[in-house]
C-alpha cells in the first residue's frame, strides 16, 4: 500500500497537546488505536510538510 493506494477504511483523527507537553496526532480506525506523540518542534515540522503537500495538490488540480 502507497501513498496513492486508494482504500475504504473509515478512521477517526484528533490532534492535541497532551499533559506532557507533546502533541499527540490519536488515530482510530476499528479496533485500532495508534497514539503518535512528537515534540512541540517535530509536530511544527510534520505542519509544515502537511501545508507543502496541500500547495502541491492544489496544483495538480488545476
Amino acid at each position: 500500500m502507497g501513498i496513492n493506494t486508494e482504500r475504504d477504511i473509515e478512521a477517526n483523527l484528533q490532534i492535541g497537546p497532551t499533559d506532557q507537553g507533546f502533541v499527540r496526532i490519536f488515530i482510530q480506525a476499528g479496533d485500532a488505536e495508534i497514539p503518535m506523540d512528537f515534540s512541540p518542534e517535530e509536530a511544527e515540522e510534520i505542519a509544515e510538510e502537511i501545508r507543502a503537500a496541500a500547495a502541491a495538490a492544489q496544483q495538480v488540480g488545476n
